[in-house]
């Protein structure tokens, strides 16, 4: 299973978490003073090896039980407001951490809504799934634990580095004596980590990927037989993702032992030369006792820094992701300036046009042959035209360069005249409906599925009109009515059920144009002769292009374009390409022509 492509650009993980920031600047005053809070119980922590320090050299050396009873009061209310300020920490941040997840999440839904099609066509779902689900977990969790604790145990650290200092210089060297090589480890370990974090990221968009598609084409899968060879792809991509999680845990095993490793030896040397510096009279009980209780102290701050670092690593490897495709460009909303009329153009001309029109996919190979190649073909105003081709010929691609779903290579389409970039997307498709050959419906009721095609605020009254014209009167006889929930891509319904639900949508907005791709394929004959009677009274105000592959669609249309290696081969009526054109009457030929000619 291959993973989507990612950015060749190669940034810094500082770099790449600073483009958190806009989200995070709307509840910065609540994040810094969270900081401010956890710096100060963490401060506050570092004070209880001095008030030891008086102990031990005060009331314990002069056996003054009321100055001992005083120090531990001291300590209670010093571990008691150190656990407050936390707690006050973590009560901060939760609801502006929830914000920002939900702002992220909102914000890559309506990308991935603005996003062209050829978009979705090269990016596997799981890994967009993956990237609304796991890496925002994974920022939330970055932005409440290690972007403030690397901040605080930083300056505990050295507030604490300072205090032993000060408290005696020799014992302070001796306990940063491993502070160089760590740093040198702690380098390695990231550039190493981030390699494999962003792999085991990639890794769970692609198993979410095999485990959408194996729920989505359950009936598939059971009806062949496959799941154990499905169940196998599974097992396979699992184990892999185990793997790598295994070698970040090496990594991080490897680290964290090293990290816990050198400042405990440190901590016994400087024990050991303390211990002789006090024998010799140089260094107080209570000065050692108060080193000793601080370098203990700066243990969790030190040893955290290596998983600390491990999370970090994951939410940049996250946000790298997230604006992976946050970074990818939109459909623009506007039209934009229209391609230039050529010498043979006609713009004052009505109904669809298509003028020298060639189209390839923007990931074909170099220099293969385009799928539409200076494709020219008019629609007249109120006329339908069937379109129809072998299979692979172009038809379906031909059909989604109307409502801009693909964008021509070269060449331009007009509606009425005007060049259909010049309009801007929400106009052109609210002008042109579209039935897809595979039709999808939503999680919803019928009513909102076929209501979807209104361009503007439809009633009941347009909406019983739609379903007679797609003859789907069988939607009364469900439950519900019009407001059953025909569940997840409407698998509850049967494939011409949806087909006839999916062209009730493309009609109930009275569009000005229509596509069809295709649209009684699922039907049987007397459901699709019903249909095509009704239907006729719908072509007949709006201008149609229906793409066809049987003779019954073919003479719903008033004229036919045979479409051909990737041009139109002929135009004219269906009975004129019988008799002109040897691939047409080749196509055709599949079911009776002769018997359906005398009888039109």
């Amino acid at each position: 299973m291959p993973t989507t492509p990612t950015s060749a650009e190669d940034r810094s993980s500082v770099r790449t978490l600073l483009r958190l920031w806009p989200y995070v600047r709307p509840v910065r005053a609540r994040l810094f003073t969270a900081a401010f809070v956890a710096v100060l119980a963490s401060c506050v922590g570092l004070v209880i090896p001095l008030v030891l320090k008086w102990m031990v050299d005060g009331p314990i050396a002069e056996r003054d039980p009321a100055g001992v009873w005083l120090g531990a009061l001291w300590l209670l209310l010093l571990g008691v407001g150190e656990a407050l300020l936390f707690g006050l920490r973590r009560w901060l941040v939760a609801r502006p951490l929830s914000h920002v997840e939900a702002e992220m999440r909102a914000d890559l839904y309506r990308r991935l809504q603005r996003l062209p099609v050829a978009f979705h066509d090269r990016w596997a779902s799981g890994q967009l799934l993956s990237r609304g689900t796991t890496d925002l977990m994974l920022l939330r969790m970055f932005l409440a634990f290690p972007l403030t604790f690397l901040l605080v145990n930083g300056v505990t650290i050295l507030v604490g580095v300072i205090i032993m200092l000060a408290q005696d210089w020799t014992l302070g060297l001796v306990i940063l004596g491993p502070a160089v090589p760590l740093l040198v480890l702690l380098v390695v370990f990231e550039k190493r980590y981030a390699t494999v974090a962003r792999r085991a990221q990639d890794q769970v968009g692609d198993l979410t990927t095999v485990v959408e598609e194996s729920v989505l084409g359950i009936r598939v899968i059971k009806g062949f037989g496959r799941h154990r060879s499905q169940a196998r792809a599974f097992r396979e991509l699992s184990g892999t993702l185990r793997g790598t999680e295994l070698r970040k845990a090496r990594l991080l095993a490897v680290i964290w032992g090293v990290i816990v490793t050198l400042p405990e030896l440190a901590i016994a040397g400087a024990l050991v030369v303390g211990t002789v510096q006090v024998a010799d009279g140089a260094l107080s009980a209570g000065t050692l006792v108060a080193f000793l209780s601080t370098a203990l102290a700066l243990r969790w701050p030190v040893e955290s820094i290596g998983f600390l670092l491990a999370m970090s690593q994951e939410a940049a490897t996250a946000t790298a992701r997230y604006f992976e495709v946050m970074d990818e460009e939109p459909e623009d909303a506007g039209g934009r300036a229209p391609v230039p009329a050529g010498p043979g153009d006609a713009p004052g001309d009505g109904g669809l046009r298509f003028h020298g029109v060639t189209f390839r996919y923007p990931d074909a190979p170099p220099g293969s042959p385009p799928v539409l190649d200076r494709v020219d073909l008019h629609i007249r105003p109120g006329e339908s035209m069937a379109l129809v081709g072998a299979t692979g010929s172009g038809k379906t691609t031909l059909t989604a360069l109307v409502p801009r779903l693909h964008e021509v290579t070269s060449g331009r389409i007009t509606l009425d005249g005007v060049d259909i970039t010049a309009l801007p997307r929400e106009e052109l498709r609210a002008r042109v409906a579209v039935a897809f050959e595979e039709p999808t419906l939503f999680s919803a009721s019928v009513g909102e599925n076929v209501l979807m095609g209104a361009g503007r605020a439809a009633g009941e009254a347009e909406l019983e009109r739609a379903l007679a014209v797609a003859q789907a009167d069988f939607v009364h006889a469900l439950p519900q009515g019009t407001r059953t929930q025909v569940g997840e891509q409407g698998l509850s319904l049967s494939g011409g059920q949806r087909q006839r639900l999916a062209l009730a949508r493309a009609v109930v907005g009275r569009p000005d144009f229509l596509v069809l791709d295709d649209p009684l394929s699922a039907l049987d004959v007397h459901t699709e002769a019903a249909v095509e009677t009704a239907l006729r009274q719908v072509l007949a105000d709006t201008t149609a292009l229906i793409v066809a592959h049987r003779p019954s669609t073919v003479l719903l249309a008033d004229r036919v374009a045979l479409l051909s290696g990737g041009r139109i081969a002929a135009v004219g009526t269906h009975h004129e390409l019988l008799r002109t054109s040897a691939e047409y009457a080749h196509l055709m030929s599949g079911e009776p022509v002769g018997a359906q000619e005398d009888g039109r």
